[in-house]
């Protein structure tokens, strides 16, 4: 008997420890918006950082079919550098696009 109430004076405790974290895992979902990551680029030429977001992903699109006339388009990350910077320099020349 005495045993039984060990075991079970044991459990309740360790549940008592574990219900923090339980809680603690299921706390508010964030939004929508706070799970999208935005991409950083760091521009060597100009010494800056750019944000990837939508207005840069119309933009680059933009440069990439209508400017260089492309007729398959190609990820931003997967250009060598030469063509990012190229991008780039385009980009600052033009920071006021749409």
């Amino acid at each position: 008997m005495i045993q039984l109430q060990r075991y079970v004076g044991s459990l309740l405790v360790g549940a008592s420890l574990l219900a923090p974290m339980g809680v603690k895992a299921a706390g508010p979902t964030p939004s929508p918006r706070a799970e999208e990551h935005v991409r950083r680029y760091y521009d060597r030429e100009h010494r800056d950082w750019h944000n990837w977001d939508d207005h840069e992903a119309r933009a680059y699109r933009h440069w990439l079919m209508e400017e260089r006339r492309e007729h398959r388009y190609q990820e931003y990350a997967r250009l060598r550098r030469q063509r990012q910077a190229e991008y780039w320099r385009w980009r600052h020349a033009h920071s006021d696009w749409r």
